[in-house]
């Protein structure tokens, strides 16, 4: 799944969130092209038509437009009559019988990376709280695509593979091996996260010896940060658990191996084929 295909799903699932929290009856919204100054709605959750799917919003037009913009959420009482914005989509929002609606930016690293509406179908202004609800919906999405983002670069630089002799190389591997597990457990969708976990086997020798241990998912996670060089507080930052966690699962992964020391642990667990 790319990233902009994970960005929708967590568009839908803010939506979701978002009329649940509110009361809102409809709720919409989309990421910004790329190498464009637009939007594109690709996500609706209780609309009644089909008018406002796959709407361009270009920057500065209308609500939306307007939300790309200025990079900070917007609202009006009354769509269609609002001096505030411009009109070039009152035939898309009229189709939907909308009156009342927000828009809140999706902001990653100072750029506006999609949009979220919610709206009523009466027109009166919409409150504090459904604005700060808006604004917790798009915090989310925004986290999501920060670490599919980081995902990404990571997969990037774990699939160009370096050869065994380049001692340098290989540490960059393991930075690589260690950052992919850590951010495995962060991704909402299971797809993305197979994906993840696909590239880290990809990192490890193709096959391991028949009597290699078995460690759980985080006692792996916990090896992986130590063998890039991660100290327990690091490590325990990265997977966000408390070191004391990370100390039980080290200790844990040391047991199963037969290894007195974490050095010694990570030593078995590349022997085992469990780490690059």
């Amino acid at each position: 799944m790319t990233v902009d295909a994970a960005g929708a799903v967590e568009i839908r699932r803010a939506l979701v969130r978002l009329r649940r929290s509110t009361g809102l009856p409809v709720a919409f919204g989309g990421l910004v092209e790329s190498g464009h100054p637009r939007i594109r709605i690709s996500e609706l959750s209780g609309t009644a038509t089909t008018s406002l799917l796959a709407l361009a919003v270009t920057s500065g037009n209308g609500l939306g437009g307007k939300t790309v913009a200025l990079a900070r959420p917007c609202a009006v009482a009354d769509y269609s009559l609002s001096r505030q914005i411009s009109h070039e989509y009152d035939a898309a929002v009229a189709a939907e019988g909308l009156r009342s609606v927000l828009a809140v930016p999706v902001v990653v690293r100072r750029r506006v990376r999609g949009v979220l509406y919610g709206a009523l179908r009466d027109a009166r202004p919409l409150g504090d709280r459904i604005l700060t609800a808006a604004v917790d919906a798009a915090r989310d999405v925004e986290q999501a695509l920060v670490v599919a983002d980081e995902a990404r670069d990571v997969l990037a630089a774990a699939r160009a593979e370096p050869g065994r002799g380049d001692a340098s190389a290989w540490e960059q591997v393991r930075e690589a091996h260690a950052a992919l597990r850590a951010l495995a457990p962060r991704i909402g969708d299971p797809a993305l996260r197979a994906e993840l976990l696909d590239a880290c086997a990809l990192l490890t020798p193709d096959s391991a010896p028949s009597e290699a241990v078995a460690l759980a998912p985080r006692e792996l996670d916990v090896l992986a940060c130590v063998a890039a060089g991660a100290t327990n507080a690091v490590a325990a930052q990265r997977l966000g658990v408390s070191a004391e966690t990370v100390k039980a699962y080290l200790r844990s992964a040391m047991r199963r191996l037969g290894a007195r020391t974490r050095g010694e642990a990570v030593v078995a667990a590349r022997r085992a084929g469990l780490l690059p």
